[in-house]
């Protein structure tokens, strides 16, 4: 009899880590429906290899199944808020944002949803039970002990490693694109898909890359030059550039991209003005990397003219491949005799600002502590008070001093569940939600804050640009029921669909004359060096490489992405 309950006890076991795999996955999503067969398999053997090790370290089966079954459940459930809250699943570089992660935490809610309770239940329960497990090594098979725990170590090494093989991956038919990061998670389980991640914490050189290549691109497009240079600055105060004001807007976004949906008053009308086409102004859609979070990459990309595409998706470069000095606009106006300044009006080291703006050739950075006297929305400083902010800096400059002021918005940062309601109301949407309906209320206090300032700079003598764009669309939950208003189900979007959560609205407004257009989509790559050319700011060689990209240069512009990026022989010149 003691012979069988042995036995059953050691079946429990085994059985432990696969109910764990299919609990902590069913979290989110059914696994047995989107996790492909042998992906199921290779994270069942992962969690077994882990019960190993915990057992042989631990020397009990009940200590160790309750500390997988407890690791297991906090990685699932962190991954099922933070799928909740950006819309994407939990990666390795999500560990070098703690900070910035714990300085907003407080403002999402908490609240279970039924599957969190559910599987919580269920592991609960594991744990419990596996207090009946009495299967112990005691010191004396150390042995057997130290055996199995560097077994099972050197397993999940040779399978982590056979993760990052192409060859490996195609016999096992698991979903390699990093670009549809929930889609890779669903198909191949999150452990799998973590370890495949991991690979990309480095990124490699472009196949045939040299130095001597790169720069050999770079110098066929000769010293920089100027764009077309707008009329009457010149002939007003001399060579002076003007200055250059760029907004990057949290979360701002015209979701009517989606589809049409009604509501009870147009939450952007002054934007809407100007892509009617108004004098001095170039309106379109731009193409962004991120969707509900992830600001920093919308941010890298405007300011360097680097893509995104070419590295890890999810990958955050300012934490992970920022380490110094490194080409940007503002180092580019600097050189010009600009004065630079960014401001940002929460915690300065928030994906790490305080460290990559310096490096980025920012001379100044003004963080929350620096906006004294500021209105709150929600306890963010408002995006009226980011505008008075750079009147105030604009006032006080120099007059013969161009200024590069870059302003990342903290007003509209999710979530929109805290009850919120403006003096005139909230904007009314017939079958929205209480987070739609916040968040095109804030949209609309984004949009009043950039008629103050046109309306302010349109009064100035100095020539001056503005700049102003959202960083992403809000996460899922904010605009699913636009979708469901579509007749669209927004878990299974067509991949039409899914690029339109990816477009946000751009304004290029100048106060002197330039030629005006509508329509003019682009990326968020390309519109620090479009900004340039129209008003006859100087391009550097590497953006009128971008302003002359064709589909047969994609390989050239990763080319010269690595070089500026990770290229150590360019970086010790």
């Amino acid at each position: 009899m003691k012979d069988k309950k042995n036995v059953a006890i050691k079946i429990i076991v085994l059985l432990y880590p696969v109910l764990l795999f299919y609990i902590t996955a069913f979290m989110t999503y059914n696994p047995f429906v989107r996790t492909r067969w042998r992906a199921q398999l290779v994270n069942v053997l992962l969690f077994e290899l882990l019960a190993v090790l915990l057992f042989g370290l631990l020397g009990s089966a009940v200590t160790a199944l309750r500390t997988e079954v407890g690791l297991t459940w906090l990685a699932a459930l962190v991954n099922s808020y933070v799928l909740n809250f950006r819309g994407s699943p939990l990666v390795p570089w999500d560990f070098l944002s703690v900070r910035t992660a714990a300085s907003v935490a407080t403002n999402y809610s908490y609240v279970p949803n039924v599957r969190q309770v559910l599987c919580s239940m269920l592991l609960l329960g594991m744990f419990v039970g596996a207090g009946w497990l009495d299967w112990k090594l005691d010191r004396s098979k150390w042995r057997l002990r130290l055996g199995s725990a560097l077994g099972s170590m050197v397993g999940m090494i040779v399978l982590t490693l056979a993760l990052w093989n192409d060859g490996v991956v195609s016999r096992l038919q698991l979903y390699p694109f990093l670009f549809t990061p929930t889609v890779m998670y669903e198909r191949n389980g999150f452990v799998v898909t973590f370890l495949m991640d991991l690979q990309y914490l480095k990124v490699e050189k472009p196949e045939g890359y040299a130095t001597e290549k790169a720069e050999q691109l770079l110098a066929s497009y000769g010293e920089a030059t100027s764009g077309v240079e707008p009329e009457g600055v010149g002939e007003e105060i001399g060579k002076q550039y003007p200055n250059v004001i760029v907004i990057m807007d949290e979360a701002f976004s015209d979701l009517s991209v989606l589809g049409d949906f009604e509501t009870d008053r147009d939450c952007m009308p002054f934007l809407h003005s100007l892509q009617q086409g108004a004098d001095n102004t170039i309106t379109g859609m731009l193409s962004v990397s991120v969707k509900g979070g992830n600001t920093a990459n919308t941010e890298y990309e405007f300011l360097t003219g680097n893509t995104m595409a070419f590295l890890p998706a999810g990958s955050i470069p300012y934490q992970q491949y920022v380490r110094g000095e490194i080409s940007s606009l503002a180092s580019q106006l600097s050189g010009l005799g600009y004065e630079t300044c960014a401001l940002h009006p929460y915690n300065a080291s928030g994906w790490n600002r305080d460290k990559v703006y310096p490096w980025m050739g920012f001379s100044e950075f003004l963080s929350k502590q620096d906006f004294t006297n500021a209105s709150y929305i929600r306890g963010y400083v408002d995006d009226a008070s980011c505008v008075e902010k750079i009147i105030e800096l604009y006032q006080g400059k120099a007059a013969d001093v161009p200024g590069f002021y870059f302003c990342v918005t903290m007003q509209n940062h999710s979530s929109y569940t805290d009850g919120y309601v403006a003096p005139e109301g909230n904007n009314s949407v017939p079958g929205g939600s209480q987070a739609l309906e916040e968040y095109l209320t804030l949209v609309e206090c984004s949009d009043a804050a950039l008629q103050q300032l046109i309306t302010y700079f349109s009064s100035q003598s100095e020539p001056t640009v503005v700049v102003f764009f959202g960083d992403h669309q809000p996460a899922d939950s904010v605009v699913a029921p636009i979708w469901r208003m579509q007749g669209v189900d927004p878990n299974n979007l067509t991949e039409q669909q899914n690029a339109l959560r990816y477009q946000v609205p751009y304004v290029i407004w100048a106060n002197f004359d330039m030629e005006s257009a509508t329509g003019k989509d682009t990326s968020a790559n390309y519109l620090a060096a479009q900004m340039c050319q129209v008003v006859g700011i100087p391009l550097t060689s590497y953006q009128k490489f971008l302003m002359e990209m064709s589909e047969d240069s994609v390989a050239d512009y990763q080319m010269l992405q690595y070089y500026f990026m990770f290229d150590e022989e360019h970086k010790n010149q």
